[in-house]
């Protein structure tokens, strides 16, 4: 296992992150998973056993119950805390009231309290916000999280699921203003949903961000369940919870392309997937989750998984995004200014 800085930090994570969507399943959850503490508790041992040292969950994920689960874990397996970077979320809605869910102080200052209390820790290394809250101002929610920061109950602040203006409009507030700054990213990102490339990947290697990917198989979609033949298990997480969205042609074409690679290294398809992503240089960690060990077993072998040159370019155009303006232009007029 690998470590690398969490973003313009001296904070080391492993390039694998255990993912907790799966535990619990209550309510709308149980669609991606449902798994009992003692699983919970063999996933958590195993993944730490295997040089995992990053753990990210959310207060939504089961209601508040993967949090739960996740902090009696760390209790029964008696970890110590401070081998352990605890990642966790805020923005979803916790409560049916009118300000039970966003960015707001009021939401934010509640929900730490609440996910602290769940995980049995003092204090949470990584505290995110989850999507974009179109009511709240920037500087309400990044006070909010500065005084997090201030008062020690949380270490660093990062974002989720925003749009490459917004976040660059949060670090030019927080710059100005002596706040926190985010020092991550965590998005969607896949071989077979390369969007991130267009606009945010250029955007974290400038502000020197990490990036933590979520669904690095697209759901499912590249697990070596899908095959263009039809010819699938049918026990996929798409068979009722299709998302995220996938170009099912392209992502096909993606997996023609892995198919070989993967049987002339004797791995899986989803090995080489994940593989592919830790290849990528603006990648911190990759986020991988399982509802049982032999897909945890299977994920964690994709650290071994080395792809040649060649493999790489092969695997790139197959997957490569299709141009678009600006993107063609800005390539075409600066071809006089690259750097020798």
């Amino acid at each position: 296992m690998k470590y690398k800085n969490l973003g313009n930090t001296g904070l080391l994570v492993s390039e694998l992150c255990l993912g907790t969507m799966t535990f619990g399943g209550k309510g709308y959850w149980t669609n991606i998973g449902a798994l009992e503490q003692d699983i919970v508790n063999q996933i958590i041992k195993r993944s730490i056993d295997a040089g995992i040292n990053f753990i990210d969950t959310a207060n939504v994920y089961s209601e508040g119950l993967s949090e739960s689960m996740t902090g009696k874990a760390i209790k029964d397996l008696g970890l110590k805390r401070e081998d352990l970077v605890i990642a966790t979320k805020v923005r979803g809605r916790m409560d049916p009231g009118p300000n039970g869910s966003g960015l707001t102080r009021k939401h934010i200052l509640a929900q730490v309290e609440d996910s602290l209390k769940r995980l049995q820790i003092e204090y949470i290394d990584l505290y995110q916000i989850h999507g974009v809250d179109p009511l709240t101002p920037l500087e309400e929610t990044l006070s909010a999280l500065d005084s997090l920061v201030q008062s020690g109950k949380v270490r660093y602040i990062g974002v989720s699921n925003h749009p490459a203006w917004k976040i660059m409009k949060a670090n030019g507030i927080s710059e100005n203003k002596g706040l926190a700054r985010f020092q991550s990213l965590q998005a969607y990102y896949t071989i077979a949903g390369r969007d991130l490339e267009r606009e945010i990947v250029p955007l974290l290697h400038d502000q020197k961000m990490g990036l933590m990917v979520w669904s690095p198989l697209a759901g499912g979609f590249l697990s070596g369940k899908y095959r263009r033949d039809g010819n699938e298990d049918g026990n996929g997480r798409r068979v009722n919870f299709d998302f995220p969205p996938v170009d099912k042609e392209r992502a096909f074409d993606v997996i023609d392309a892995i198919d070989p690679i993967a049987k002339s290294k004797n791995v899986s398809i989803a090995q080489v997937a994940l593989a592919w992503l830790l290849h990528q240089k603006v990648v911190t960690s990759v986020i991988i989750g399982a509802k049982k060990i032999e897909q945890l077993e299977d994920n964690l072998k994709s650290i071994d998984v080395q792809l040649t040159t060649d493999e790489l370019v092969k695997l790139n155009e197959v997957s490569v995004l299709p141009a678009e303006y600006p993107g063609w232009m800005i390539e075409r007029q600066g071809a006089d200014r690259v750097a020798g």
